[in-house]
């Protein structure tokens, strides 16, 4: 049986990235002048991927060890993570380039190898958790995930980043 509550706490940061993308002079706004909005996301953000976790990790059941897949998934999938926040760092990856700040657009890899690699990146780490999480809770972050891209690739933010030289 699904939980109501486990279901909203790994539902939760969808609706907020959802409107950043959709309405970002909104986030602007209400942030306020003299506060980067990039970096306040990433604050907001934070604090939602801890509620996430503490949602995943109270119907967990952990066991060691885990399954002979977890490892590579996991550690690819964190390094496509990392990668991602190294290449774009802080502005680039919580939307810098929708609150209107020049974000030089990337092509070293995971860039044009992989589509969307840090949500690509995050899903493989919680398919790694398989054994350990029920499934139906994996799935809904998944489609959080899948919901995004869509969302996301409705608008090309290459036409508004600066390509590197």
């Amino acid at each position: 049986m699904v939980n109501i509550f486990v279901s909203i706490g790994i539902l939760i940061p969808f609706p907020f990235y959802y409107w950043l993308w959709r309405y970002p002079s909104n986030w602007v706004s209400l942030v306020g002048k003299g506060r980067d909005p990039a970096k306040v996301m990433a604050q907001v953000s934070h604090l939602l991927k801890l509620i996430q976790f503490i949602s995943l990790f109270s119907v967990s059941s952990l066991s060691w060890p885990p399954p002979f897949y977890f490892w590579p998934l996991f550690f690819f999938g964190q390094f496509l993570n990392f990668r991602v926040y190294q290449l774009l760092g802080e502005a680039g990856t919580y939307y810098g380039v929708r609150f209107g700040k020049n974000i030089p657009w990337v092509t070293k890899f995971p860039f044009g190898y992989i589509s969307d690699p840090q949500y690509v990146g995050s899903i493989m780490s919680l398919i790694a958790c398989l054994s350990w999480v029920p499934f139906q809770y994996i799935l809904l972050w998944v489609l959080g995930y899948l919901f995004m891209i869509k969302v996301e690739s409705k608008e090309n933010p290459a036409t508004r980043a600066k390509p590197l030289s």
